[in-house]
């Protein structure tokens, strides 16, 4: 990336990492904290706690829709506007329903889609997997500081003071967005981040994306269950006072980081994906049925955890990478933006079972419901059919050129399995094999002019 490309790059992850940090930092305290809200039942918990998931499912897709007809900056100034009043009502709330309201004000801030697109109009074709790679990184490290931060923040300034420091950052990130982030010199349709509506037909009758899918709508689900119901673990049934939860959570993620890189590594590298894949959604399994039976005992609990975040870890990982490999080349932008709207119900519904459950049976009730949804996820991804470990490469086209004979010759080419020539957004998108492919012969394919003047 050059210097450009990465200050467009790193303001946007930066604004994107502070907007989800605002959402997660009140997951490890929330259910506490809400004991003391008037009107509160653990239904209604596990609803506050999810409901952004709700609006932000629904909002997003439309939202990136319209920053392509009135502009990126203005969609996600006022999608970060209305996360700061979402986040002021909540902190300024004293019945549960006002925090419901809140939290489902800052899910209505659903810029993800309009800040991709933006994201995709600042860089190359050629260097946007790392800029998306970037982004994704910086969501992964708000969620892991959201869980140290929040418990800390939270005896500091109170769970209402996170709420009202969310409002600031929301604030501070629109001044980023308008003067460190650059303005694109035009608006352009990318494939590749945004979701066409013509192309939701074809992703929803893919049966190995809706896999995919599934499975995502299940982990953030389990994740938004867990936290209804292990603050109070660590609270009522290991005596840990709340500002010490931290002191939990910090050396299992760290240790989970540690035995990530190496499944990582088997996965991408030796060809295992499918096993390693398989393998954490059991261990999932075997986590939460652990906390269902032994959420008594501090060794039990420990252990749950860290074999739960380890296995979190890695499918947060492989799960976009595997829509990625699986989605139609040209339509990679609508296979995630469907794979993102599943998250966010998932979290929405997660959290909303998971509340009924505790007021029902307790913290066993929500611990073996995780797990069983966990097993159903395990069943259903036994059928997924792996993809090829192919990389993913995208060109520069002129909008004149003819895209039939093109794609036969770029098909021609030693290591190119797929190619689809968008000439309306000037791109070009391969499916190539690394070891083989020479970006040198594409580039004489796409360029005959300049490599006869160099002749």
């Amino acid at each position: 990336m050059n210097s450009a490309e990465k200050n467009s790059v790193f303001s946007i992850a930066g604004i994107y990492g502070l907007r989800m940090l605002g959402l997660f930092l009140i997951l490890p305290v929330f259910a506490l904290y809400a004991e003391g809200l008037e009107g509160v039942t653990p239904t209604l918990i596990g609803l506050a706690l999810g409901i952004y998931g709700f609006t932000m499912a629904m909002l997003q897709i439309p939202f990136g829709w319209l920053s392509d007809r009135i502009g990126r900056k203005p969609v996600i100034a006022a999608g970060l506007l209305i996360f700061a009043v979402g986040s002021v009502v909540a902190a300024m709330a004293d019945t549960i329903w006002m925090v419901i309201i809140g939290r489902a004000l800052q899910g209505s801030g659903a810029i993800a889609a309009a800040m991709m697109a933006l994201l995709a109009d600042l860089t190359r074709e050629e260097v946007r997997t790392k800029a998306m790679a970037t982004v994704g990184i910086t969501i992964g490290m708000s969620f892991t500081v959201a869980l140290i931060a929040g418990p800390l923040l939270s005896s500091w300034i109170g769970v209402d003071g996170i709420f009202w420091l969310t409002a600031v950052l929301a604030l501070l990130s629109i001044a980023v967005l308008f003067k460190l982030v650059p303005d694109p010199e035009k608006l352009s349709t990318h494939r590749d981040v945004e979701a066409v509506p013509g192309e939701f037909g074809r992703i929803l009758r893919n049966g190995q994306l809706l896999r995919l899918d599934v499975g995502i709508f299940i982990l953030h689900g389990i994740i938004m269950s867990l936290f209804v119901a292990l603050p109070f673990v660590l609270r009522d049934h290991l005596s840990i006072e709340a500002h010490d939860h931290p002191w939990v959570y910090l050396p299992v993620l760290l240790v989970a980081v540690g035995f990530m890189v190496p499944l990582i590594i088997m996965a991408e590298k030796k060809g295992k994906m499918k096993q390693v894949f398989l393998l954490s959604i059991g261990l999932i399994a075997l986590a939460c049925l652990m906390l269902a039976l032994w959420h008594d005992s501090m060794i039990s609990v420990i252990a749950a955890l860290l074999l739960f975040f380890i296995a979190y870890n890695v499918l947060e990982a492989t799960l976009p990478s595997l829509i990625s490999r699986m989605a139609p080349i040209d339509a990679k932008g609508t296979a995630m933006g469907v794979y993102s709207t599943s998250q966010f119900f998932g979290a929405f519904i997660g959290g909303a079972v998971g509340g009924w459950c505790y007021g029902q049976f307790d913290v066993q009730g929500i611990f073996f419901s995780t797990a069983l949804f966990a097993l159903l996820w395990l069943f259903v991804a036994m059928g997924m059919q792996m993809p090829v470990m192919r990389s993913s490469v995208m060109a520069h086209v002129e909008s004149d050129v003819d895209a039939d004979t093109l794609e036969s010759n770029i098909l021609a080419l030693a290591g190119v399995f797929e190619a689809k020539v968008v000439p309306e957004e000037n791109t070009v998108f391969l499916r190539v094999d690394k070891k083989v492919y020479d970006a040198d012969a594409l580039n004489a394919l796409l360029n005959p002019a300049s490599q006869a003047a160099e002749g």
